[in-house]
């Protein structure tokens, strides 16, 4: 817990660092407002308009989740598919590969075109994103289990199923949660997107707005809560992590790292 409370704290300072250099040099520049406002600017804008932003980061944070959600299902599904099997690592692997290096942009009009303007295109592009993370750091953690613990699992009668219950997905617990955290991110910028292309809510939609109507204020404070969004995001999936995993060897060596005078 203290440690805890300590990387949070070290957040904070360097946030609050980052944003009095920040006012620091548009005041010492005199950089106009409409270019680079200071941060004074934008939190008076977000204190004068609050019901907006919430508004706008409520439907990105909704579609974020999801998307989130869905990738990890699929994600561990797809994982274990792709251990249980060569036939799917072989081909899977090509087709995951292959839609991974495919600018999400370019296919976001697509599911538009196919799902709508609702909040199901953004969920389907953020776990799309996201799931890619998910699927290679599971495949490892999966793969990644002793051969003398399967063959003791085997060795005990113990069936495909079992041996993936009972050894395989502990095992590769930690592998998961390292790519929740990358994938908790990916899902974000994927909502970012969706509302990018075709939306009337979110945080994305205001950004767009905004630069129509040159409000640069208004646009840094929604990317302002979109850091904070991925922020808050990260450190919760980190959160989970201590709490599923408190035998992992990196919590105990965070342990140890704390009692050292």
């Amino acid at each position: 817990m203290k440690s805890n409370s300590r990387n949070a704290l070290f957040v904070i300072a360097v946030l609050l660092g980052c944003a009095l250099l920040w006012e620091a040099l548009t005041r010492l520049f005199k950089v106009p407002v409409f270019m680079l406002p200071p941060p004074s600017a934008v939190l008076v804008a977000m204190k004068e308009n609050p019901s907006i932003f919430v508004y706008h980061a409520t439907y990105t944070l909704e579609s974020t989740l999801l998307g989130f959600a869905l990738a990890v299902v699929l994600g561990v599904v797809l994982a274990v598919a792709i251990v249980q099997s060569r036939l799917v690592e072989r081909t899977l692997y090509t087709v995951l590969v292959s839609l991974n290096s495919v600018p999400k942009v370019a296919v976001a009009p697509l599911f538009i075109l196919w799902l709508g303007t609702g909040i199901e295109p953004k969920i389907a592009i953020a776990a799309m994103i996201a799931i890619f993370a998910i699927v290679i750091d599971m495949v490892h953690g999966l793969k990644s289990v002793e051969p003398e613990m399967l063959d003791l699992g085997r060795a005990l009668k113990g069936s495909r199923l079992k041996v993936l219950v009972k050894i395989q997905f502990p095992h590769a617990l930690p592998s998961l949660f390292s790519g929740m955290k990358v994938a908790i991110s990916l899902a974000l910028i994927g909502a970012i997107v969706g509302e990018f292309v075709a939306a009337k809510r979110g945080l994305g939609y205001l950004i767009l707005l905004s630069q129509g109507q040159f409000d640069t204020t208004t646009m840094f404070g929604a990317i302002v809560i979109l850091a904070l969004l991925g922020i808050v995001l990260f450190f919760i999936i980190d959160a989970l992590e201590r709490l599923a995993l408190p035998w992992h060897a990196s919590r105990r060596q965070e342990g140890a790292v704390a009692v050292v005078p």
